[in-house]
């Protein structure tokens, strides 16, 4: 039998869930860069941005003095549905690690999307039927994104058309037939059905797909049509800022028991989900209040912080979205298609890289094999399948207690499950018949992505 000094679950009531987002940069001593035009490389106001994104959306993007924002209560309501989410004690794990470390997860799988996704999802599905539109493109990866966005979509009543990276579109079916469940249409990227699509075939004929090739197609596909606009679901600022409900939770939560974490640890990929658990605890560093170890886990294969350049680049494949400054690889950049663990993104998020520029957070990156173990490890004694992605974030939690274990340090561990992995099964079966291979790009494979890095005065890198 596990311990049971505190409860397994420590659920908050409906009265707790947040009433507004945290805005992390209105505290933040160096901003973001700003966004800029990719043609003329200067700052991009809300009447440009408002092109591509709604222009509720458009102003959060922009909004770096605000700390807090309404969060409006249709959305809240709709929070309610999934909303508090649990902060769980991983007592029998801490108990087979035999670590003096106590260790808590804030799991987000508890909604039919089976991720974080959902938090951001209705919002942005709430400011574009606000502003009337018919409807939305978006891109996903492993899916989690456009499963969201496709039930958030379905409850407003809006179209959602979403272009799915292709390797995932051929992996994860039944992710894809959720979507087109809930009413979406789904498209493998790139395809043949845009511009920008067809030009990336030809550049890459045979490429298994980026989520910044997604992503031109889906800009493409919003601005060719009227009554309808671009949403993301991760990276950008907007996206960080609805995730802040996962973080207020968390930092609520422990509260209510007297916990104050040591180590704080999210996977990384676009930054949404670590962003939005980190933020609010960040900005308790940021006053002097507290003082924690923030750590991003990213995927050896796709490792935008450990081993990218901090500069303006494009945030697609096409180059037709804005310039921003982030740790990126370059828009070229493309995973081997052999990685299945998520975080594909080339770059990340401009929040954190500048707070990872500022040493205000450190970052690792792991192989898939070691994330799998970890995964299979954790399923197998807390009794939650983890998504790949989340799996990378319980990988460093682990080498985290495993180290107290060492030092007899009992320090505090804070870690986000983003979802679960029940669509994940092909990766899942390729580790387990001891397929499944590691790949780490050569200087080579990173130097192609790099070469795309726009070359401008003052982007110097």
């Amino acid at each position: 039998m596990c311990k049971n000094e505190i409860p397994y679950k420590i659920y908050l009531s409906e009265k707790e869930l947040p009433i507004a987002w945290y805005n992390v940069r209105a505290e933040m001593k160096n901003k973001p860069a700003p966004l800029l035009n990719p043609e003329t490389h200067k700052q991009i106001g809300l009447n440009e941005l408002s092109q591509i994104f709604c222009e509720e959306l458009a102003k959060q993007e922009l909004n770096d003095t605000d700390k807090w924002i309404e969060i409006p209560e249709d959305i809240r309501k709709f929070y309610k549905m999934f909303r508090p989410s649990p902060l769980i004690r991983a007592y029998c794990l801490e108990e087979q690690l035999g670590t003096p470390a106590k260790i808590y997860y804030k799991f987000e799988g508890n909604n039919t999307s089976g991720s974080h996704k959902l938090n951001s999802a209705i919002a942005q599905a709430y400011y574009a039927k606000k502003q009337g539109l018919k409807g939305v493109t978006t891109e996903t990866g492993a899916g989690q994104w456009g499963t969201a966005l496709s039930m958030a979509c379905a409850y407003f009543g809006l179209d959602c058309r979403v272009f799915m990276v292709k390797c995932s579109y051929e992996q994860k079916p039944f992710r894809r037939e959720v979507m087109r469940t809930y009413g979406a249409s789904v498209t493998p990227s790139p395809s043949d059905t845009t511009k920008v699509g067809r030009k990336i075939l030809e550049r890459f004929p045979g490429t298994s797909g980026s989520l910044g090739c997604a992503i031109s197609e889906a800009v493409e596909a919003a601005l060719s049509e009227d009554g309808y606009r671009y949403v993301l679901g991760s990276v950008l600022s907007q996206v960080l800022i609805h995730q802040t409900v996962i973080g207020l939770e968390a930092m609520t939560a422990l509260d209510k028991y007297g916990v104050n974490p040591d180590i704080i640890i999210g996977c990384a990929g676009g930054g949404s989900n670590l962003g939005g658990l980190i933020s609010p605890f960040m900005g308790r560093k940021l006053r002097g209040e507290a003082d924690y170890r923030f750590i991003a886990v990213e995927p050896a294969s796709c490792p935008s912080f450990t081993r990218g350049k901090f500069a303006y680049d494009y945030c697609d494949t096409g180059h037709v979205t804005p310039l921003a400054k982030m740790y990126t690889l370059g828009s070229n950049f493309i995973p081997s298609a052999n990685h299945s663990g998520g975080l594909r993104y080339h770059g990340m998020s401009s929040i954190l890289s500048q707070l990872y520029d500022d040493k205000l957070i450190e970052a690792r990156s792991v192989t898939q094999t070691e994330v799998f173990e970890a995964a299979r490890q954790f399923a197998r004694i807390e009794g939650i399948l983890p998504a790949p992605e989340s799996s990378h974030a319980i990988r460093a939690a682990i080498d985290e207690a495993l180290k107290c274990k060492k030092t007899g340090e009992e320090k505090t561990i804070l870690f986000g499950l983003t979802g679960t992995g029940y669509f994940d099964m092909a990766a899942y079966q390729a580790f387990n018949d001891g397929k499944m291979r590691d790949y780490v790009p050569s200087e080579a494979d990173l130097k192609n992505g790099f070469d795309g890095i726009p070359h401008f005065p003052g982007n110097d890198f």
